[in-house]
């Protein structure tokens, strides 16, 4: 099958530089970075990563979630920036 593809420069540049390397043609060498490229890919959708939320108690008396500076200060001091 022919078809024209545009590609970046540094894409183009690592298929030039195989090409010198192993003297195959550009047909070839693009050819098989393809299919290194499709075996490599997952093809089925991964697991959902899901996160587990754990209650890590409550606030300190006197801190609220509503200020984050005020949070910061407390966790890290006066010069938390």
């Amino acid at each position: 099958m022919r078809t024209t593809l545009t590609l970046d420069d540094d894409v183009a540049a690592r298929l030039k530089r195989e090409v010198r390397q192993t003297g195959e043609p550009l047909k070839t060498v693009v050819n098989r970075v393809l299919r290194q490229g499709f075996v490599t890919s997952p093809r089925e959708p991964r697991e959902r990563f899901v996160v587990a939320a754990r209650d890590l108690g409550g606030l300190k008396p006197g801190l609220s979630l509503d200020n984050i500076g005020e949070l910061l200060e407390a966790l890290e001091g006066p010069d938390h920036r």
